[in-house]
């Protein structure tokens, strides 16, 4: 969880503060080396025990995002497999009509030919004529487009001020749900968590944020409906300073990306963020619909344009036969994918990992 985030020490004074005043009391010179070997040896148990939990959780990850991508893979997967099934060799027809597999599981024209003229690079290179070879080529190319994203872009925490994250979209993509559920996360994760509304121009985004603050138990900041969005945030800063929070989520209003008024709006909010906290705000996530494809792109590329976006949350993945967009993605822009969602509980919205991702994706029926 959060694996491209990188969370504060807590200082010398902090640590000493979280311990009860009789224990502070009790500690003494002669025991400090006994107890900082008893620590050492307690924080190893919670490293293997921590491990050995991640590793279960992966591998129930992994049978979650197998069923959740259920669509993709019979559009894409199956679709691929029935075509090698009972082919005796590699050959151009077998080409063209896996060309039209890709595309229509909107990897992209673009994409496709490129994942196409490197296998068949491969298959004259390694000289190979089995059509399940071939299958485990085009498997491992995917993986090459999202693997080279994979740990770019890592985040940590600032020493004293909150860090400061900017959620941009267009209507419909389950923006202010992502936020709430990012947030549960923090939350989760031990984090002071601020949310703040500063999509003024709806009622109802304004009491869907608070309805959230509620379910997660975090504070929410916001005003009437019409109030500057900029002002909003401005306060809700000096808010985050006087509660020492930690991580502070700005929900901006959905807009068109082609409406040039309403992003100038976000590079206001950006700016004044940005003034008065210098280096903030942290992150800019943009959040899109799998199901809009290859339109998520020019999305991307837009509100990059305007506020120069850092990272990227791919929602409604389990309910379309377009994952692919998910790869073309990572061939169009260099903005690493945070998180994927897969569902509409709290814990459907998964940090994004690219080697599960396309072994779920490639996922024999059976496994």
């Amino acid at each position: 969880m959060l694996g491209w985030f990188r969370k504060k020490k807590k200082n010398k004074k902090e640590t000493e503060e979280t311990l009860a005043p009789q224990e502070n009391e009790a500690i003494s010179e002669t025991s400090s080396e006994k107890n900082d070997a008893e620590q050492i040896v307690s924080r190893t148990g919670e490293e293997i025990a921590s491990e050995a939990f991640a590793g279960a959780e992966q591998k129930g990850f992994f049978g979650v995002l197998k069923e959740r991508l259920s669509k993709t893979r019979d559009s894409f997967v199956k679709r691929m497999d029935a075509l090698f099934l009972g082919r005796k060799e590699i050959d151009e027809d077998l080409f063209e009509e896996l060309e039209e597999i890709l595309i229509t599981a909107d990897l992209g024209v673009g994409l496709v030919q490129e994942i196409l003229d490197k296998a068949r690079d491969q298959v004259r290179r390694d000289e190979l004529n089995d059509p399940q070879a071939l299958r485990d080529v085009l498997q491992n190319i995917i993986k090459e487009y999202l693997v080279k994203m994979d740990g770019l872009g890592e985040l940590a925490m600032p020493e004293s001020d909150p860090f400061v994250i900017m959620v941009v979209g267009v209507n419909g993509v389950g923006k202010t749900t992502t936020i709430g559920k990012i947030a549960n996360k923090f939350s989760q994760s031990g984090h002071r968590v601020l949310l703040v509304a500063a999509d003024t121009f709806r009622a109802a985004a304004i009491a869907q944020l608070k309805i959230w603050g509620e379910r997660i138990g975090v504070d929410v900041v916001a005003q009437k409906t019409g109030a500057d969005p900029s002002s909003v945030v401005y306060d809700a800063l000096d808010h985050a300073r006087s509660k020492n929070t930690d991580v502070m989520i700005v929900d901006t209003a959905g807009r068109m990306h082609t409406k040039v008024n309403l992003m100038e709006e976000l590079k206001k909010i950006k700016r004044v963020i940005a003034k008065k906290l210098p280096g903030a705000p942290h992150e800019i996530m943009l959040v899109l619909d799998a199901t809009t494809g290859q339109n998520a792109i020019s999305q991307a590329k837009l509100f990059h344009e305007a506020v120069n976006l850092t990272g990227l949350t791919l929602t409604k993945l389990d309910g379309t036969a377009k994952g692919g967009i998910v790869i073309n993605v990572c061939r169009e822009l260099t903005i690493p994918i945070r998180f994927i969602g897969i569902g509409e509980k709290m814990d459907d919205l998964r940090d994004f990992d690219p080697h599960i991702f396309v072994e779920a994706l490639f996922a024999e029926n059976n496994v």
